[in-house]
């Protein structure tokens, strides 16, 4: 019963910016962590940003200076900003979480950016 909802995502021009969201649901009561990965056609899920429990952000490097991850994982919430974005951001971006007592994971259904050169 516990979900992850994203938002945010679209198209947008090189350059562009985007807000992503995420806000979870369910009986959890607070995760371990919660981030974003992001899967572009024929390549792997990649991640690309978390955020811990104790407020650490742990940011790939492919990104850093670009995207900033923010949000209160007691609260169930987590946003990516992405800047700057290129046609080799375009991807599925999905929200991931870990559950805080049992280290479950949670995914959600995943946001499409497009980024248009």
């Amino acid at each position: 019963q516990v979900q992850l909802v994203e938002s945010g995502g679209g198209l947008v021009q090189a350059g562009g910016s985007l807000r992503l969201s995420c806000a979870g649901s369910g009986s959890i009561y607070r995760f371990r962590s919660m981030g974003w990965y992001r899967q572009a056609p024929g390549k792997q899920r990649e991640l690309v940003a978390s955020l811990s429990i104790g407020g650490d952000t742990n940011i790939a490097d492919s990104v850093k200076g670009q995207f900033t991850i923010s949000g209160d994982n007691g609260k169930k919430t987590v946003y990516l900003q992405m800047n700057s974005l290129e046609p080799e951001d375009t991807g599925v971006y999905y929200c991931h979480a870990r559950s805080l007592l049992r280290d479950l994971e949670y995914w959600g259904q995943g946001t499409q950016v497009t980024v248009s050169s």
